[in-house]
């Protein structure tokens, strides 16, 4: 029996499980059983090089993925916000490789990345969607492209996104596990978790511990436990974008509007655009920069004063030590102290330390030993 076929049985025994305490366990020692299985047969479909791959370089300050079914109109979104030329169509499947472009905003240069159309079944390997999931699994940020007459196929992407590991607007599970000698699997717990002990210390033998602590800082399902175990999880924030938005007529806004409440998404926090009319790509620069977390720190150059022109581009929480290694060469070896001014310094000039944390549009002078 091949590792595709074991993937289904699973699958199958876990959906005709019915789901109470008495089946907790046995429900979690298939999921963490599934999650081995998928996770070996990512491996083994990586090692042989099977199909075209789509490795892209990172370039720029971060990077995002347009995510979306063929012909929603995603090449058409990339042109209009970058300097990429995607040759465009009006059929399925245009866009066969991952088209990159560069959006420069604020001074910062993003890289966006047009990913072929993503199919239900890619996370199979349907469509060379391994591929094309990998790309997405590397990026800062997901921007979900949909259109305004199929706001539906946002779940369908979710969902393909969900089984290859990527977990959108989540923090990391707080599940630590620590291996000892002896005693088998002790299990604390900073709350009172619904899971039995059992359920946690099956989990932790499927994925191969015998002897280990494993403690857990948050009430959580089955799910997310076995996220907290497994080390090839990638947790990335998202945007949704609604597209052709131009085409909507004003009595049918509301339709479109509780359809996206229906898939969870916040019709005020949406973005809705024409990337054809080129309308709402403002919004749309700006949300992308908030959700990214970027900030700008205007330098100044010992003789040649503060350079706003060209901003040095951090994320949110990012220190001056940070700064010193984007910077590079012999900032960080040589650092005496810096100045900063700005909205994180208590006054002009304030003297700190390479853990003083930055914020958006600081003046930040760094001063090194000769």
């Amino acid at each position: 029996m091949g590792l595709e076929d074991e993937i289904r049985e699973l699958e199958e025994e876990i959906a005709s499980t019915p789901y109470n305490k008495s089946t907790e366990a046995h429900i979690g020692r298939l999921k963490a059983k599934l999650a081995e299985k998928k996770e070996e047969l990512d491996k083994k479909q990586s090692s042989s090089g099977g199909g075209p791959g789509y490795a892209v370089e990172k370039h720029g300050d971060a990077t995002v993925a347009l995510v979306g079914f063929p012909s929603v109109g995603k090449s058409t979104l990339l042109n209009a916000l970058t300097n990429a030329d995607s040759e465009t169509g009006s059929y399925e499947f245009t866009t066969l490789d991952v088209n990159p472009g560069m959006l420069q905003y604020r001074g910062a240069n993003i890289q966006m990345l047009d990913v072929p159309g993503l199919i239900e079944g890619a996370a199979g390997g349907r469509g060379d969607g391994q591929a094309v999931l990998s790309v997405v699994r590397t990026a800062d940020l997901v921007v979900f492209v949909l259109s305004v007459f199929e706001i539906e196929q946002y779940q369908r992407l979710y969902d393909e996104l969900y089984k290859n590991g990527i977990r959108l607007d989540q923090d990391p599970p707080r599940v630590s596990v620590r291996k000892k000698h002896k005693d088998g699997i002790t299990v604390n717990s900073s709350v009172d978790l619904d899971l039995d002990e059992e359920t946690v210390t099956d989990v932790l033998r499927e994925r191969g511990y015998v002897n280990a602590t494993v403690t857990v800082g948050e009430q959580l399902d089955i799910d997310r436990l076995i996220d907290g175990v497994m080390d090839n999880r990638e947790y990335v924030p998202s945007l949704v974008t609604v597209n052709k938005a131009d085409l909507i007529e004003p009595d049918y806004l509301p339709t479109v509007e509780e359809d996206l409440r229906e898939h969870d998404i916040d019709p005020d926090e949406t973005i809705f655009i024409s990337a054809e009319e080129e309308k709402g790509l403002d919004a749309l620069r700006e949300a992308i920069w908030e959700e990214l977390g970027l900030i700008r720190i205007y330098m100044d150059k010992p003789g040649r004063g503060v350079d706003r022109d060209e901003p040095l581009i951090l994320r949110e929480g990012d220190t001056v030590e940070d700064a010193c290694e984007k910077l590079g060469g012999e900032f960080k070896e040589r650092f005496r102290f810096a100045r900063v001014s700005g909205p994180s310094a208590k006054h002009d000039e304030q003297q700190v330390g390479m853990d003083h944390e930055l914020a958006d549009e600081d003046v930040l002078r760094i001063l090194r030993r000769k």
